[in-house]
């Protein structure tokens, strides 16, 4: 059995540290049973044990913030376990997609956060598919993104449609900051098109990667 490879400690757990498996993202830190583990495996979903309930839980049993298992790797000492997920929704019970969210005080000199920063920014793409998803999965008063799933395929495409159009449009007038503007609103609606047909950024990494 692979859990046998795993150095359990004497209450019988192993933390794991869950990583986005497409923006290398650390989510959360979370404990290990071997029943949990063994779940997890068998379903493809992230289970953990509680320390606080002693039981067994899946992640995003009541929420829906799903944890979908890409990898799951054991460190050098084999007393660490790494997890690589795709997060649907966000990970952390405050409502931010990690539970590291909160920078300490003098924890980064100057330059280093700059480049956190800059990291962060490349990011931005995955952070507003997140969104997407999620309001596909947790429908909110006034959203327009919940809208237009409320509205079904048909509406998505049209737009899709007319946003090309603009790109074009705004293209053929030379104008960098129009078609950056209406590039944007594009790159928007493609991901509604896609989280409506259930196809992951990942898929299309993917694909692009095989043409490359």
């Amino acid at each position: 059995m692979l859990s046998n490879k795993i150095k359990w400690d004497d209450r019988g757990l192993v933390p794991v540290i869950v990583q986005d498996c497409i923006n290398n993202k650390v989510l959360m830190l979370a404990y290990m049973n071997e029943e949990a583990f063994n779940t997890t495996l068998v379903t493809g979903r992230m289970h953990y044990f509680s320390r606080s309930r002693q039981k067994l839980w899946m992640k995003g049993e009541t929420s829906g913030n799903l944890q979908l298992v890409r990898d799951i790797k054991l460190d050098c000492d084999g007393d660490t376990l790494l997890a690589l997920v795709e997060q649907i929704g966000v990970a952390c019970h405050t409502g931010n997609r990690t539970c590291f969210y909160s920078r300490l005080s003098g924890s980064l000199n100057e330059e280093a956060s700059e480049f956190a920063e800059k990291r962060s920014g490349q990011m931005v793409l995955h952070e507003v598919f997140d969104v997407i998803k999620d309001r596909k999965l947790n429908p909110k008063a006034g959203s327009y993104t919940c809208s237009l799933f409320a509205k079904g395929l048909d509406v998505i495409l049209k737009k899709v449609g007319e946003e090309s159009s603009e790109v074009i449009i705004a293209a053929k007038n030379k104008s960098k900051k129009e078609v950056i503007y209406e590039v944007s609103d594009l790159l928007y609606h493609l991901m509604v098109l896609l989280s409506e047909m259930d196809i992951s950024l990942e898929d299309v990494y993917c694909q692009l990667e095989g043409r490359r």
